[in-house]
């Protein structure tokens, strides 16, 4: 077994999955995958378990009951990989807007660098962003602005979701007290890391737009983190360090 999982949500993703996990199995450095598939009617989880017997003891897959929210998934994922022994656990999404070949400059960064958080940062070295309309690009970036403001945390790229979380981090966090399901989930992982203490390090990426499937965004989604923002904030003020997320 790797010491490096990477964890991949999916739904209706039958044009990305095969093509994502051939090549993240394609590097020298091993990782092994974890899909978390929310019942998706186009046939992505068939395609996995073809899958899963050419790369038997390296891709998993959990399928869950329908579409339960991107957070949900991952922390159903972190859960799996906590029962195991992987030290690195990615979060990655299955269409490309990620490169994968960024995965081994994260996990040289927790691994070699000492950091504990790694963030796919867009917004690092100023905006690097492809394919998406400007309107897009405005909205993304004035949102990790905003965050910074609101919660005081020194990261530029707060909506993030590219992300790698050493064992430590997840075994410290609550994973049942986190609140929030969508796009304020990414949000309030950091920010409970960040009042933790641990070293966050962002590693410059180039964020390409999907060129197959469609996106998931909505605008539930984004109206979510602008209050859950607000919200993470008020309930801080309330806890001591914000010790309800934590294992203290």
């Amino acid at each position: 077994m790797a010491d490096s999982l990477v964890i991949i949500p999916t739904y209706n993703e039958k044009e990305n999955i095969e093509l994502i996990i051939r090549k993240v199995f394609s590097f020298e450095k091993e990782f092994d995958i974890l899909i978390v598939e929310d019942n998706s009617p186009d046939g992505t989880a068939a395609i996995v378990k073809s899958l899963m017997n050419e790369f038997p003891g390296r891709l998993f897959m959990e399928e869950r009951k329908g579409k339960l929210g991107l957070g949900t998934a991952y922390i159903h994922g972190f859960r799996w990989a906590l029962k195991r022994d992987y030290t690195y656990i990615f979060e990655m999404d299955a269409d490309f807007s990620h490169n994968p070949k960024d995965l081994i400059r994260m996990y040289d960064a927790a691994k070699n660098q000492g950091g504990d958080l790694i963030i796919g940062s867009r917004y690092i070295t100023g905006v690097n962003v492809v394919n998406w309309p400007m309107g897009r690009v405005l909205m993304s970036y004035g949102a990790s602005i905003y965050v910074r403001f609101i919660t005081r945390m020194k990261i530029m790229d707060t909506t993030a979701g590219f992300i790698c979380y050493t064992r430590k981090v997840l075994e410290t966090i609550q994973l049942d007290k986190v609140r929030f399901t969508g796009y304020a989930f990414q949000i309030e992982m950091k920010y409970t890391a960040w009042k933790l203490g641990f070293k966050i390090i962002e590693v410059p990426i180039i964020f390409t737009d999907r060129t197959l499937g469609e996106s998931k965004m909505s605008k539930g989604i984004f109206k979510e983190a602008v209050f859950g923002v607000i919200s993470l904030r008020w309930r801080n003020l309330f806890k001591k360090n914000g010790s309800f997320l934590f294992n203290l």
